[in-house]
This record gives structure tokens, sequence and C-alpha cells, in this order.
């Protein structure tokens, strides 16, 4: 029962959540500044113009990151601020800020995990048609080798999209998100398809303008199932029910794999969607599955299946007084075992868990510290299910805990809080929570703190 001795130990963040600097040394604005002056579309009328300053601040939080013994962290760069129209002239300011953050990382012994897009689209492109123009696909790409080649020399893993499934599903059909979209569905199947073929030519770009070897990823969102059973027919009905199609949306996991990682679309769901599935020109699909090292996957909640009479299966309701977390996510530590396991049954492919954790209602203590039992129950129940998915033969290579710091949460705006270091936005003030001190020692002891 241990984990792998080189496994990594990280935590992550992402640009327009903790960066601030909405317009600081030349940067462009993405959809998300202007969804936030969008009257009733964030919580409180909250943006992301200052958040946690780590624009101004990253140096205190690279401290911390190493006071705390994080071996990786992972980041995202602002796609309009190194370039403020999305293509053609760098605003060398921004990209100064990237050299000035993974050097930092790198001489305080942490590794820099680099995701090109974590929703933050640049507003100009957006205006140019966004992910419903086929160009985006070369946007992206020239995007992605100018960040390869100004970090390559450094940065050596990569992710190229964050959790595609949300940013089209919400920002695009349900309209929750930027760009606050309520699209035709035929509209939106195409602006995944886009944005997946923009992933397949960022892999190539990078790879391209990597000046050495290099690692890239893919780290979709996953919409958990686990088997309410131990009941081998209970077990097939969630694996089944993981992968399908039920319903006209895109929040789904085969619609945003099978691509990837088979070059083809999910028959259940290109006949179900009918006369809306997007236009596949030649070569588009093997664009989309050009070859990746790891699998990156986001773990949260969860739904529980049971397998029912005629090979059918049903989601099993929680009972009154499920836990659930501050975001009124029920909380299923087994969604960590099954995910991982699942996911590499069926794509053969090294998994690395890019982002878990848990929104509490933390606060500073009259002490003068920040107490969250909570989210130390809660990691240590996780990573105890992915212990037993390392235990039962999966290949996981690294676990990076949401967040780094508390930040702004999209359209939840600065109510949720996920961080192991509390955020005071007012002042910018850090506090560690006890979490942040308890996940040192799970990191110190490569996991073993978990079984005291």
């Amino acid at each position: 029962m241990t984990f792998p001795k080189n496994f990594v130990w990280g935590t992550a963040a992402a640009s327009y959540q903790i960066e601030g600097g909405a317009t600081a040394d030349g940067k462009g604005p993405s959809v998300w500044d202007m969804l936030c002056r969008k009257e009733g579309a964030v919580y409180e009328g909250h943006t992301g113009d200052v958040a946690c300053d780590h624009y101004h601040r990253y140096a205190e939080d690279v401290a911390i990151l190493k006071r705390f013994g994080v071996q990786a962290y992972r980041l995202s760069v602002s796609w309009p601020r190194v370039l403020p129209t999305g293509t053609g002239t760098a605003n060398e300011a921004g990209l100064a800020f990237y050299d000035r953050l993974v050097d930092a990382l790198l001489e305080a012994g942490i590794t820099p995990w680099v995701t090109l897009f974590h929703w933050d689209f640049p507003l100009e492109l957006y205006y140019r048609g966004g992910w419903l123009n086929r160009d985006s696909a070369e946007w992206f790409a020239d995007y992605a080798t100018l960040i390869g080649r100004r970090l390559g020399d450094r940065v050596k893993h990569w992710m190229t999209l964050n959790e595609p499934q949300v940013y089209i599903n919400s920002g695009h059909l349900e309209g929750r998100h930027a760009p606050g979209d309520r699209l035709a569905f035929h509209e939106v199947t195409r602006a995944g398809h886009n944005t997946l073929r923009a992933h397949g030519r960022a892999v190539q770009a990078l790879r391209a303008a990597s000046p050495g070897p290099c690692r890239i990823g893919y780290a979709p969102a996953s919409h958990p199932k686990v088997p309410a059973s131990n009941k081998p027919e209970d077990i097939d009905a969630a694996r089944r029910a993981f992968f399908a199609t039920t319903g006209r949306h895109l929040a789904t996991m085969s619609w945003w794999l099978e691509p990837v990682f088979k070059a083809k679309y999910p028959e259940d769901a290109w006949a179900y969607f009918g006369r809306d599935v997007p236009q596949v020109l030649p070569g588009d699909m093997e664009l989309i599955a050009q070859p990746v090292d790891f699998f990156g996957v986001n773990i949260y909640a969860g739904d529980r299946i049971r397998a029912t009479a005629g090979g059918g299966y049903e989601t099993v309701p929680f009972p009154p007084g499920h836990p659930r977390t501050a975001f009124n996510w029920p909380i299923v530590p087994e969604a960590m075992y099954w995910t991982t396991r699942y996911c590499h049954e069926r794509y053969q492919k090294p998994i690395v868990v890019t982002e878990n954790g848990i929104s509490s209602t933390d606060s500073v203590a009259l002490d003068g510290h920040v107490h969250d039992p909570t989210r130390i129950d809660f990691t240590q129940r996780y990573l105890l299910q992915l212990e037993r998915a390392i235990d039962g033969g999966v290949p996981i290579e690294g676990y990076f805990h949401w967040s780094f710091i508390d930040n702004f949460e999209w359209a939840e705006g600065y109510k949720q809080r996920f961080g192991l270091i509390h955020c005071d936005y007012a002042t910018g003030t850090r506090t560690p929570k006890d979490s942040a001190a308890w996940y040192a020692e799970v990191i110190r002891t490569n996991g073993a703190a978990l079984h005291k």
C-alpha cells in the first residue's frame, strides 16, 4: 500500500482565477472579462480584475509552495496576456511574467506543469467567431508555438485544454460560463469539434517548438459513475454509464475522449445527435488523435449506478444527509478509484489526476489560523481511493490538489473556497490552512501519512 517512488505531488491554479492584473502591462481582454461585466452573470458582480493579485505577488506564492514541499505546480498561461488580440504581435511584458514565474518555481525546486488554455479565450477572437471558426485551431497552434518556444527550454510537462466539456457546454449551450452563449446544438457541436482540432494542432505545435523531449497531456473534466455495490453487474453498469451519451449536451466523457484516444466520435452520441453532429473534414480525426503522453483527468463528485433488468441501469439517489461540499456536490471518494480504473481500461494511458479538491466555508479563526478539517478528511478519503487504484494496477503518475489558493470560482465568484491557502481578497493576505500543513506531511511521506 504505497505510492510509486517517483509519484508527483502537486497543486494547481489557473490564470484568470488568481492572477488579476486584468489590464496590466498590455494584457488584452478575455471572454471572462466580458462576462463579468454582464449584470447577473457572476455572483454579486464579482470579477477577476484583481483576484489573488498573483500577477504581482507570484514570488510570495512560490515561497509558500516551497515552504509546504510541493513538488509540482500546475499553472495556466493567459492567452490574451501574451497575445492581447489572440493573434499577431506578442506582448513581451506578458511573456516576461511567465518567464519570471517559471524561473521562480524552478529555483524553488518545483516542477512547472503548464496548461495552455484554462478558459480565458481572447475576446477579439471571440468577435471573429471564437470556437465556431475553423481557424480557431490555427490561432491556438500559433499561440502554442509562441509559448512552447518561450518556455520549452524549462517547461517539460504540458496540457493543452482544461475541461473542454465545461467551457463548451456551460459557455456555449447553457450560457452560464463565458462567453455566455446559448447556441443551437449544431453550433455547440461545431465549437466542440474545433476545440478538439485545436488540441491536436497544439500537440503538434508544442512538439515542434520544444527544444528537447517533453510530455504532453490533456485534462478533461470527468463525470464519475460509481457502482452502487460490488456486484459485477453494477460495476459493468457504472462503466457503461460513465461513457454513455444520455442527453443533447456535451457534458459527457466519450465525446471528448474517443476522438483524442481513438480517432472517432462515439457511435451512440453520433446517432443520438443526428443532424446536429459537426462536419468532419478529411484529416480532422487524425489531427485530433495526435499521440499524447498522459491522460489528465479532473475528479470531484459522482453518481451511484445500479444495474436494472434487461441490461439497463439507473442512478441511485444518495440517502438524506449524505455529505456534501459547500458547492453542494456529493462527496464520493470512490469516484477517484472507478474513474481512473475505467479510463485506463479503455485508453491504456498513464493517468495524472490534474484536479481534485473541495469547496468549504473557510474563514480565519480568532486564533489567526484557518481550520478546515473537512478538507483534510475529504482529501484523505479520495487519496486512499487513488492508492487503491494504484494497488490495483492503474498507472497513476501524479496528483494535483485543487487548488493552491482560494480564488475566483467562475460564475460563483469568490463565494467558493477551494484553496489550501486562504486569501483575504480585500488585502491579499495569504493564510495557510490546516490542510496545507497536513498535505505537506502527505508529500513528505509519499502518502504514508494517509494511514496515520
